[in-house]
Order: structure tokens, then sequence, then C-alpha cells
């Protein structure tokens, strides 16, 4: 059975979280040395489910922030007996501890850089969505990834989640008749916000390492920690935080690759903070079997929506399928005497989410050497879709993608954007 058969089939979807944090046995002797590049919140907790597997031996954690370095450490401490060692600079981690494992969980501009050396220094890498902050790097880490044949896998826990399994399956079963469009969407309400105070970073940050291949900008609280999203310099907005896993599921549902034609038009400037990310942005992908669009807001919930303010609806013959997240997922037929169908998740806490699941895949990719089902080819073709919005917005006007030859069709200007110039000395991948 292939990997993807087997990952999808409804045993797995049945028993994906059969397992609960305290059934786990910790070994003193752990098998794969295991380096946590990215120390903050979301880092430790993809740390946490790995520790929770008994197979990884934590040797490094990696941080420029030596104050999140201080609090990963001691949770880690709490957890398991390893006693890893810390660095602020990734470059001397991967050199000493040689890790077989690195979890990259940096800010998105850090991704590229650390999973290509990561790999190229032998290690396995676990990879946070966005795998990449323009375009280019994301063809480059692929590249290096099937290179250097590493197992380079991306967290998108959705793919594994039960509910998003079977969800899926629903669709392809043809239930839904059929599907030609599709709307993936995000709307929260962030409130006003407030205009940070630029101040001297805190002591035990290395601000110039921070933004490291990024532009050095003033520092201040709104962008670090955990507010990076929200700052172009450093990652894409909303779309680009939430869009590759919405944008993932219909990759994952049609059996195409990408969009051929992609437009979007974006605003911001209504609220008062120094972010500089789009509040609201509208997309549309035209694919050949069908349209997709995108939509967000952080000014507006959009309080009449049915289901959850995230997701994505599909529109079939026979009625609309809502994938969803902490709600599951819902089908509402057309035909009004037909009851409605429902299916509630199935997500651990404290962040709703199914890691556990996404490392259980890793482990058993790194021993057989296939590819994952949250393989870096499929992290860099959602996050693409992010990008080429992103890429027709700031230019003004459609865009049209090859994505056999990974390049925009006859628009010099458009192309530029699929990079961008790092700062010295850093160099930009070779792609």
């Amino acid at each position: 059975m292939k990997r993807r058969e087997f990952i999808s089939n409804t045993i797995f979807a049945s028993t994906a979280t059969a397992f609960a944090p305290s059934f786990w046995i910790y070994p003193k002797r752990a098998k794969y040395k295991t380096a946590l590049i990215g120390s903050g919140w979301w880092g430790l907790n993809i740390l946490r489910e790995g520790i929770k597997t008994g197979e990884i031996q934590v040797v490094a954690l990696c941080d420029v922030d030596q104050n999140q370095l201080t609090k990963c450490k001691e949770e880690v401490d709490k957890l398991c007996n390893d006693q890893p060692k810390s660095y602020t600079d990734f470059r001397e981690c991967l050199q000493k501890e040689k890790p077989d494992i690195v979890i990259n969980a940096t800010p998105d501009h850090w991704h590229a850089v650390i999973a290509i050396e990561a790999m190229k220094s032998g290690a396995h890498v676990y990879l946070e969505k966005p795998i990449s902050h323009t375009l280019k790097e994301g063809t480059a880490i692929q590249k290096v990834a099937r290179a250097t044949q590493k197992i380079c896998i991306v967290g998108f826990h959705r793919r594994y989640s039960p509910h998003n399994i079977s969800g899926i399956n629903f669709l392809k079963s043809g239930k839904a008749g059929k599907i030609r469009e599709v709307k993936a969407f995000v709307n929260y309400n962030f409130g006003k916000g407030k205009l940070e105070e630029q101040i001297a970073p805190p002591q035990g940050l290395d601000w110039d390492f921070w933004c490291g291949v990024a532009p050095l900008v003033p520092y201040h609280q709104g962008i670090h920690p955990r507010g990076f999203r929200q700052y172009m310099e450093f990652a894409n907005g909303i779309i680009g935080d939430w869009g590759p896993h919405w944008f993932d599921q219909i990759l994952w549902w049609t059996e195409e690759k990408a969009p051929k034609r992609i437009y979007s038009v974006q605003k911001r400037g209504w609220r008062d903070t120094r972010a500089n990310a789009p509040e609201i942005q509208m997309a549309v992908f035209e694919f050949e079997e069908f349209t997709c669009s995108w939509e967000h807001s952080i000014v507006n919930p959009h309080n009449e929506t049915k289901t959850e303010n995230v997701g994505v609806y599909f529109y079939g013959t026979e009625g609309v399928f809502h994938q969803g997240w902490q709600k599951g997922w819902t089908f509402f037929p057309n035909d009004k005497n037909k009851e409605i169908i429902h299916e509630d998740p199935q997500l651990n806490k404290p962040d709703d989410q199914n890691i556990d699941l996404v490392w259980r895949d890793f482990l058993a990719s790194i021993k057989s050497g296939n590819l994952p089902f949250a393989d870096i080819e499929k992290g860099r073709q959602a996050t693409n879709m992010a990008l080429l919005a992103n890429v027709s917005a700031k230019i003004g006007r459609s865009i049209t993608w090859d994505e056999q030859k990974d390049k925009i069709v006859g628009d010099k200007e458009a192309n530029k954007l699929l990079t961008r110039t790092y700062r010295k000395p850093w160099d930009y991948p070779d792609f």
C-alpha cells in the first residue's frame, strides 16, 4: 500500500488520535539527535510532541533571543532528562551538535537559509509553514531536499487531522457533486491595534541577528515576540500565515498542482499600528477545472458566516461543504429534505492541533526513505499560492503562472518579486 493511501484511509483516520500524552513512555536513550531552532511558543509545541514519541534526544535549543531560550530550556527540562545545550547561532549549533533532526520554527524570513543549511549538514528537517518568505526560496529548499535525499516535512498538521482526512474523502467520493467553485477564508477582528513604541531591544535579544537576511528595522514589541507575521519584511500577512493551510486542503482535494492565473487586491491603513501587512485581501485563482477565491479581513469577523470564520467552502452541485478547524466539517445539501451532515474534530490541546500525527509520519519517512504525506513539495505548492497572490497585489495586475517552469509568464517585473535581496553578509539561496 502506498503511503498516501495508507494515511488517507479510514482506519488511520479513526485511530489517529488514540494516543494521549499520559500513555507515552519516555525512554532513557533516544535515537534521533534533535535540535530546535526557533525556541518560541510554537517551536516548543512541536518539540514537545517529538519528545512524546520517545524516539528523539534533544541535544540543542537555539534562538537569538536568550529570554525565549531560557524559558524553552526550563520547559524541556521538565519533559525529559536530555539536558540540551543552548545556542544563539544556528551555524554553530549545526556544526557542533550534528543533529539528525532539525525543527525549524523560526520566523518566515529565516526558513530557507536554516532549512537548507540543516539538510546540507546531514539533518532531516521539520519545517514550519509557510515554507519560505519568497517563492524562489521554496524552490531552493525543495532542490536541496532532493539533492541530499533528506526528509523535509512541513508542519501541515491539518493534513493529518482525522476530520480533515474524512472531509477530503467525502469530497473525493463525489457526495458533494461536481465542484467548480472553492472559497478559502479567514476573517477575524483584531481590533484597532496600537502604535507601538520603537524602543531599544530587550537585553538578551540580538536584534541584528533576528532581522538577519531581512532589512534591519527599529525594534518594537509589535514585531517580536510573535507579531512578526503582520510585517512584510519578515512574513506575508494573513494570506502568508493562514493561506498555506487552506490552500493545501484545496490542492489535496484536486488533481491540479497549481493555479494558471492569479489576481489579487489588498488594502491596509485602518488600524492604529505600525504593521504593514494588508488588513483586507481578496484573491482569485483560476485552475483548469475550477475557480478558487481567497478572502481575509482582520477588521471584520464576518458574522454572517454559518460555520466558523476560517476554512474552505467547496460549492458542489449537490451542496456546500465546509472544511473547518475547531468545529470540524459540515455538508449542507441543496435538497432541503436531506439532513445536514457533520463531523466533529479530534484536536489536541492546548493549541487545537495534531502535531503528534505529523511526527508519526516524519519518523516513519526517515526510517523508510519514503516521502512524507506533508512533503516539502506540498508545502511549496501551497505556499506559492499565497506568495503569487501578493505578487499580483503588489504590481496591480493579474499574472499567469507556469508551474513546470517555475516562473510567471511574460512579466519581468513580476518575476523579480519571486526573490529578494538579502542583507549582507547573507546570500540568497541557489535555485
